[in-house]
């Protein structure tokens, strides 16, 4: 028997091939998850492990010893109770909270007034505010630091010779960095200088989103511009506003390099943060076990006060 191949006939639907959606379908699921697992796995190994290995070792004897040779032994919650007796550390914890506590209050309002400012500028000025705003942001940590040492320097400090220039002639060879209070202040304006521009720009952005119409109408009632921020922005950018101060919150409170390069801590404990006691802990005494516990103890801490700032601002948007 001969087979013959007949072509449909006319105006007939082709016919149908055998169908690859469902692989299909799967492949286009798992692309995006193959996508980011690089991300993933590179935060996995530079955040998550890192943090494990953290709370492992403050639950074991971990010395110098240990350090070399390996077999750190099991301490229980032996390194939490020397830590949480040690008077020191609640000392510690006190400074640290008041440092942080000064920083994001300034670093707000601050901020708030110049993004407030930038958004009635000109446009040729408010680039330049910008620009200045960026650069300031972009300087790297260590530089920064380092002009701010320079310039509060006894001899040949900036700061000094402005002030002797001024007539204050009790600032001649006034060694800033020998009092607690004045290295602690120094330090405030240090962290508060480098946090601006990024609060600020932020902020900024924010408000260019608020409708102009919203101000036109409060004008003609005749609110003033402290009354249009209490009833307009603020209430608008609630979240942003909140955003942004657990943020500052979180890099303020983990402050290391400023407080280490300008005063590592001193003079007498006065700018001892609790980022800078889990480091001397750690290297002066090589009690990696006991510095392990201080730092994760100032991530709860960290984490019990976004918590509590969190269900306050839930709060307030409910009753909103």
């Amino acid at each position: 028997m001969v087979l013959t191949h007949q072509a449909p006939p006319a105006g007939a639907p082709p016919a149908a091939r055998p169908s690859s959606a469902p692989g299909q379908r799967r492949r286009g699921a798992l692309w995006p998850y193959l996508l980011v697992a690089p991300t993933l796995l590179a935060t996995a190994y530079l955040l998550v492990y890192p943090l494990l290995r953290n709370v492992i070792i403050s639950f074991q004897h971990f010395g110098m010893g240990e350090l070399i040779r390996g077999g750190a032994a099991f301490a229980g919650l032996d390194n939490y109770t020397a830590v949480l007796t040690d008077p020191e550390f609640w000392s510690v914890v006190r400074r640290t909270a008041l440092f942080t506590a000064t920083n994001v209050v300034l670093i707000m309002v601050l901020s708030t007034v110049v993004a407030l400012l930038v958004v009635r500028l000109g446009r040729a000025m408010r680039l330049l505010v910008l620009g200045g705003l960026v650069l300031t942001w972009a300087t790297p940590m260590i530089a920064a630091t380092t002009v701010f040492e320079w310039m509060f320097q006894s001899q040949l400090g900036v700061v000094n010779w402005v002030l002797v220039e001024l007539g204050f002639e009790q600032f001649r060879g006034h060694t800033w960095f020998a009092d607690g209070p004045q290295t602690f202040g120094i330090l405030v304006v240090l962290i508060v200088w480098q946090s601006v521009p990024f609060a600020a720009l932020t902020l900024y952005a924010a408000m260019t989103t608020v409708p102009h119409e919203l101000y036109e109408a409060a004008r003609i009632d005749g609110a003033s511009g402290g009354r249009a921020f209490r009833s307009i922005t603020f209430p608008i950018l609630r979240p942003m506003f909140g955003l942004v101060t657990c943020l500052e919150v979180i890099w303020v409170g983990k402050a290391f390099v400023q407080i280490w390069v300008i005063s590592e801590g001193g003079p007498g404990r006065a700018t001892t943060t609790l980022p800078v006691y889990a480091y001397q802990i750690a290297q002066s005494l090589h009690r990696y076990d006991l510095g392990a516990v201080v730092s994760m103890l100032m991530v709860l801490l960290l984490a019990l006060a976004l918590l509590f700032y969190f269900r306050h601002m839930f709060r307030e948007e409910a009753r909103t």
